[in-house]
């Protein structure tokens, strides 16, 4: 009798737990995606890159939301498609209030809170292999770098480049642009699967819910 009481009362705890962790990955409006496209910065446009989104949200078992990847293109603003915030990662911890403070100082984006939508942390500088490099083509103030997006994430040859961003807040030095989360340093090589791995980055960008 002991033996299946105690079965019985692990059996609750554990879905207890099942459901916290359900209510709170509910709640993420805020990821960097666990993988890219495999096509280095050719994501399919601006339109694929949300699609990536939202399909990786929805396989993590987020449903109901619209999802915006961060990125500029040659005529769109990264911080105008991504809504109006606040925004949660997986864990349900705050990254930004809203648009201003995701572009200020006190955003709470770092390698522990920058996590992907299974809630996962993602390598940075000094794991193997480093993927800190973020997709961004924009400036730190979320505004387009129009000829640093890849042809407007559309290339994936040695031709065009990508501005960069580390989500680490990790780089070379300890200067303001390699500490930046969207506006660190563009490819080097193209925009090819390869060159985006030479400098840290693996093809992986941002994505937030609008709603």
């Amino acid at each position: 009798m002991r033996r299946l009481i105690l079965i019985a009362a692990t059996a609750i705890a554990s879905a207890l737990a099942a459901g916290t962790a359900l209510s709170q990955d509910a709640k993420m409006s805020f990821f960097v995606t666990s993988v890219g496209s495999g096509k280095g910065a050719d994501l399919g446009g601006l339109k694929g890159a949300d699609a990536h989104c939202a399909s990786l949200a929805e396989a993590a078992g987020v449903t109901g939301k619209t999802w915006a990847a961060y990125l500029s293109t040659s005529t769109e603003d990264a911080r105008d498609r991504i809504g109006k915030g606040p925004w949660v990662n997986a864990k349900g911890i705050k990254i930004a209030d809203d648009v201003a403070s995701l572009h200020g100082d006190a955003n709470g984006i770092t390698k522990q809170t920058a996590l992907n939508e299974k809630g996962e942390m993602v390598n940075g500088r000094g794991d193997t292999p480093n993927r800190h490099d973020m997709l961004t083509g924009s400036k730190p103030d979320g505004t387009r770098i129009a000829d640093q997006t890849c042809g407007d994430w559309t290339l994936s040859g040695a031709e065009g480049a990508a501005m960069m961003g580390h989500h680490d807040r990790t780089g070379l030095d300890d200067s303001a642009a390699a500490k930046s989360w969207n506006s660190s340093h563009a490819s080097r090589g193209g925009c090819g699967q390869e060159a985006l791995k030479g400098t840290g980055g693996d093809g992986l960008f941002y994505c937030f819910a609008t709603n």
